[in-house]
């Protein structure tokens, strides 16, 4: 009962805050996907699967989704694509392959998040400065809590139970300590959040004429973000995040006290992982063999067997990842590979593969992000932090289906593939969609 309690608070509190704004919505969604792990493991019922769902649920309902006269033919491609990726998986979901329910959890990893990239076109200069206090305000909450369950053990905040059951199977930190998964459902989440926040978080810091409050609070979440990373000890977020710092520090353009404070943030965070083996997982890294035999054990001939086995997929579901653990045992022939391509295949078959994979081709290709406006750096940052995300898919599974990583990484999708313009009239920052950027001309990636 308390758990159907939370989900019905969830959508009201982002149905009220997205009537305010876009922004506010979006907002008090993450909050929900930032705690969703620490509340589904104290409240391990089968209404608790659904309380992200809820919340994502009142974000929809909050906006108005026609499209306004005069703009039919300014729709972005990236809508095209998103309408697209929704309507295969409905054609899937009519075919027999599996039971009711496992099709219909299948269907909701499919389509249920995809929205958030048209939401993500959306996205005004307010919606971002909000957005991206939010993060840094939740960001620097996970820390605290990593922080606790670092000192205290993770015993103390997530029960043993079968939601739990990936937490304490992550022992392997120096010294058979845990991964620590801060506040989400396990270490990979919080890892993930963390570094998907980045390019919001650097690209408000960086922004000319902040406030100083409003920097100081951004730099908190950025390094907080940047330390959560290593608290979680996920080599493949370690990855990303060093990535995106130098992109962030040889790209970013900053004036020299900016540059001087994010120096000294690296620094901070170098000196307190270089005093600790318990953040030093990621140089395992370096060890012969750790990164080939992954993307060996990810991309090799089981995908090929998935695809001359089942060419219109197992049925939704049939990938079995996100399955709630009470509907396991009901999915047909169940196949897992630690590729999320290889996921999608089996789910959706080779054009739902195919449409997932062009989709990345048309990103990379498609390069918005690098106009010239007062977002440069964070639109930059994201589109790497998209790209790279799309090409780590080969490598491990919940690209698509992980809270609240997946709504993040959609959303900065949707705002990374629509051109940016101003508007001399109001002297506001204006996104147009990606198909008015053609006419644009586009910065170099040296820009």
């Amino acid at each position: 009962m308390l758990a159907i309690l939370v989900c019905l608070a969830a959508l009201l509190v982002t149905l009220r805050a997205g009537r305010r704004s876009l922004g506010n919505g979006i907002v008090a969604v993450l909050c929900f996907g930032y705690t969703y792990g620490i509340v589904r493991a104290n409240l391990p019922s089968a209404a608790s699967h659904f309380i992200f769902d809820s919340a994502l649920l009142g974000l929809y309902a909050s906006q108005t989704w026609s499209v306004k006269r005069g703009e039919k033919n300014k729709q972005s491609d990236i809508q095209t694509w998103a309408l697209a990726l929704m309507i295969w998986p409905l054609f899937m979901a009519l075919l027999p392959f599996q039971n009711f329910w496992v099709t219909m959890v299948g269907l909701r990893g499919c389509i249920f998040f995809l929205p958030l990239i048209l939401l993500g076109c959306r996205l005004k200069e307010s919606d971002l400065l909000i957005v991206a206090k939010g993060f840094a305000v939740l960001n620097l909450i996970a820390f605290a809590f990593g922080v606790l369950e670092y000192f205290l053990g993770i015993e103390k905040f997530y029960p043993v139970n079968e939601v739990t059951q990936i937490i304490y199977a992550s022992n392997d930190v120096a010294g058979g300590e845990y991964r620590i998964p801060s506040i989400f459902t396990n270490a990979h989440a919080f890892g993930g959040a963390m570094v998907l926040s980045i390019a919001w978080l650097f690209g408000a810091w960086s922004l000319p004429g902040q406030k100083k409050q409003n920097r100081t609070l951004f730099m908190a979440g950025i390094t907080a973000a940047f330390i959560g990373v290593l608290l979680s000890a996920t080599r493949t977020n370690f990855i990303v995040a060093a990535i995106l710092i130098l992109i962030a520090t040889f790209t970013g353009r900053l004036k020299l006290q900016a540059r001087v404070a994010w120096v000294v943030a690296l620094a901070l965070i170098a000196f307190l992982a270089s005093k600790n083996d318990r953040l030093q997982r990621f140089t395992s890294l370096a060890e012969e063999g750790t990164i080939t035999g992954r993307f060996q054990t990810s991309v090799n001939l089981g995908f090929w067997e998935i695809l001359n086995k089942y060419p219109m997929g197992n049925g939704l579901g049939g990938g079995g990842t996100s399955m709630p653990y009470f509907l396991q045992n009901q999915v047909h022939n169940q196949i897992f590979m630690e590729n999320e391509y290889a996921r999608i295949l089996a789910e959706q078959g080779l054009i739902g593969c195919l449409l997932w994979a062009s989709l990345a081709v048309w990103h990379l290709q498609h390069r918005t992000a690098f106009q010239r406006t007062r977002w440069l750096v964070g639109r930059r940052l994201g589109w790497f932090t998209c790209s790279i995300s799309f090409f780590l898919g080969l490598t491990g599974t919940g690209l698509l289906t992980a809270i609240p990583s997946t709504a993040i990484l959609l959303l900065c999708l949707g705002w990374v593939s629509t051109a940016a313009q101003r508007d001399e009239k109001n002297e506001k920052l204006k996104f147009l969609p990606a198909e008015a950027s053609r006419r644009i001309i586009m910065p170099s990636f040296s820009a």
